[in-house]
This record gives C-alpha cells, sequence and structure tokens, in this order.
C-alpha cells in the first residue's frame, strides 16, 4: 500500500468513527427526548425537551457534514497521480505532507505529519495547480513543494 493509500484509508477511518460517534450521541439524544417527554412538571421540562430537539438538529447537521466529507474521500482516486496539485492530491512541503481532500485534520502516518486539508481552503486555494518547485508563503511560513502525488 503507497503512502498516498494509507492516507486516504487512515481519513477514511476517521471520519467513519466521527460518524458513528455521532450516531451514539443522536441515540442518546433520542432517549433523552424520550425521558423528557414522560415527565408532566410543566414549563421546566418543555424547555428541556426544547433543548434536546435543538440538539438533535445540531447533531444531524454534523452528521450531514461528515457524510459528505466521507462522500468526497471515497470519490479520490488514491492511485492517481499527476505532475500537478489537484484535489486528491498529497503534496509534500518543507514542513508536512498535505492531503488535498476535505478539512479532516492532522495525523501521523508512516512517521509522516498529514494535513488534510479542503482545496477551498487559503492554503488549499495557493496549493491547487502548483508544481514542485512552487513556494507558497501564508501567515509568516514558506511552503516549498517538494513531491506531488
Amino acid at each position: 500500500m503507497t503512502l498516498k493509500q494509507k492516507i486516504q484509508q487512515h481519513f477514511i477511518d476517521v471520519l467513519l468513527q466521527k460518524l458513528q460517534y455521532q450516531q451514539q450521541v443522536l441515540a442518546d439524544l433520542k432517549e433523552t427526548g424520550t425521558n423528557e417527554t414522560k415527565s408532566t412538571a410543566g414549563d421546566k421540562h418543555e424547555t428541556a425537551l426544547a433543548m434536546v430537539q435543538i440538539e438533535q438538529a445540531n447533531m444531524r447537521k454534523q452528521m450531514e457534514q461528515t457524510h459528505t466529507e466521507i462522500a468526497i474521500v471515497q470519490k479520490l482516486i488514491a492511485n492517481n497521480t499527476s505532475n500537478i496539485v489537484l484535489n486528491g492530491s498529497v503534496v509534500k512541503t518543507n514542513t508536512a505532507y498535505f492531503y488535498i481532500s476535505a478539512g479532516i485534520g492532522k495525523a501521523t502516518i508512516d512517521g509522516e505529519l498529514v494535513i488534510a486539508i479542503s482545496p477551498t481552503s487559503p492554503l488549499g486555494i495557493q496549493l491547487m495547480g502548483s508544481t514542485v518547485g512552487t513556494q507558497i508563503s501564508m501567515q509568516q511560513q514558506t511552503y516549498t513543494v517538494q513531491d506531488i502525488s
């Protein structure tokens, strides 16, 4: 398995774990809501039920975002290579590897720092279309593209 394939699989696994956690939180919130409807103590419990419903709606939005991120990463072809940075590229710079996919976060894979960023993030926008040797300055940091896979 190539480093790029490991990176893609790692971030898919991270997103699937995140989704599983969100599903558990939503199930817990549903149970809490069910328990709140059984109480008849008045306004206090109606307010608590409304808060639980708001939390459920927020969790559903988060789950929708996670589903979108999973779809984005799964669509990317891990064995596709190019001489320019595209969506799905793994970009080796002088500071870290950047996985152009979705803003998922950081990980250490095979001893290398890998940061999954969106192609629409400020750094992602500057990296898109760049080639080996390109230098990008952002927030008092200079990134030099050393390799693209």
